[in-house]
């Protein structure tokens, strides 16, 4: 029997052995971070130099909080910023969309781009707007317009989020010269869960409430999970690789009658979104599942639900259609034989879905 093929790195990816290793090496450092002794010095030194290096991984020259992962990041930021009101898009993760009820919500054009002109009319005469973005939709892999998006916000005297969940590092000096915010996290690439941070340009957007972390999260900080996400973040990921990847598999998908969702815009070479005509996402997950492969039908915060995907249906899919897909996300392990295996077991389960229809 084959081995189990993993293509699911979007809803988490392996811990890497360099960030197990310093994971290990953070639990030698027992003391409280916080603590005035020498031990509490010493991990104190350990953690700000994880941050330290966390920041200039993703080239981030201003504040970096670190969180427990990309959700609390976002939490603070909605919770925090100093704003009259928030605007979040019609195809965010499941955890902003939460955070955000009660938000006014912009809609995406049926490519999955912000409309850039709904965006300004909903700042105009606002006051001051925290908006709230992704870097790369986690069910689509469709990238957004960072730089065009933040001149019209800026314009406007408000502030820029973006949910960086999905982002490797040093992927987009775009989004690091125009977001006031970012949210990232580690089991994403690589790292250890229960880890994240929020890059902040200026703390001064932020309402601090006192504890630790310049007093925007009280509790004890995570050391070895700071550590396994600064060894993490500094292993390269070969995104022009993923890319040439992504496209392989996309052309065996369509040559054989699929579908690519959002195909048209720019996306993240790590995710890939497929529709298989006639297939429900639920018999083809079962399907995939059972020859040893691991996808996803959406986020992983929704995908158990098998509910209709709500960035599909802001994209303008209608039913059936919306339902009979699934997304295939890369790793740094992923290889063209993977890629391959995969297609061919999508070119089979089409073909016999098909053929039990005639």
């Amino acid at each position: 029997m084959a081995a189990r093929l993993y293509l699911d790195h979007a809803a988490t990816t392996p811990m890497l052995p360099e960030a197990m290793a310093a994971v290990v090496e953070g639990m030698a450092h027992w003391a409280n971070p916080s603590s005035p002794h020498g031990d509490g010095r010493a991990a104190r030194a350990a953690l700000e130099e994880a941050r330290r290096r966390i920041a200039a991984a993703y080239g981030w020259a201003y504040e970096t909080l670190l969180t427990s992962g990309a959700s609390e990041s976002l939490g603070i930021a909605f919770a925090r910023s100093v704003v009259d009101r928030r605007l979040i898009t019609a195809v965010e993760h499941d955890a902003v969309l939460r955070l955000g009820e009660g938000a006014q919500v912009l809609p995406v054009t049926a490519e999955g781009i912000v409309q850039r002109d709904a965006l300004a009319a909903a700042l105009d005469g606002a006051g001051r707007t925290l908006v709230c973005v992704q870097w790369a939709n986690s069910e689509t892999g469709v990238r957004q317009p960072i730089a065009a998006i933040a001149e019209v916000v800026h314009g406007a005297g408000g502030l820029l989020l973006v949910d960086a969940a999905q982002m490797p590092a040093r992927a987009d000096a775009e989004l690091l010269r125009h977001a006031d915010l970012v949210a990232v996290s580690a089991h994403k690439r690589g790292g250890p869960p229960g880890i994240g941070a929020l890059l902040v340009r200026d703390l001064g957007v932020l309402l601090p409430t006192g504890g630790q972390e310049k007093g925007y999260r009280p509790g004890t900080e995570n050391l070895p999970g700071a550590l396994g996400y600064a060894a993490a973040i500094a292993v390269p990921e070969d995104l022009a690789e993923m890319a040439r990847l992504r496209t392989r598999l996309e052309a065996a998908i369509v040559e054989a009658g699929g579908e690519t969702v959002g195909a048209a815009s720019p996306r993240s070479p790590l995710i890939g979104a497929y529709r298989m005509p006639g297939v429900s996402s639920a018999a083809q997950l079962i399907r995939f599942d059972l020859a040893g492969v691991a996808v996803s039908a959406g986020s992983a915060c929704s995908s158990g639900s098998m509910r209709p995907s709500h960035v599909l249906t802001a994209m303008g899919w209608a039913e059936p259609a919306l339902r009979e897909v699934v997304r295939v996300s890369f790793g740094r392990s992923t290889t063209e034989g993977d890629v391959d295996r995969f297609a061919a077991l999508w070119r089979a389960t089409f073909a016999e879905a098909r053929a039990r229809a005639a």
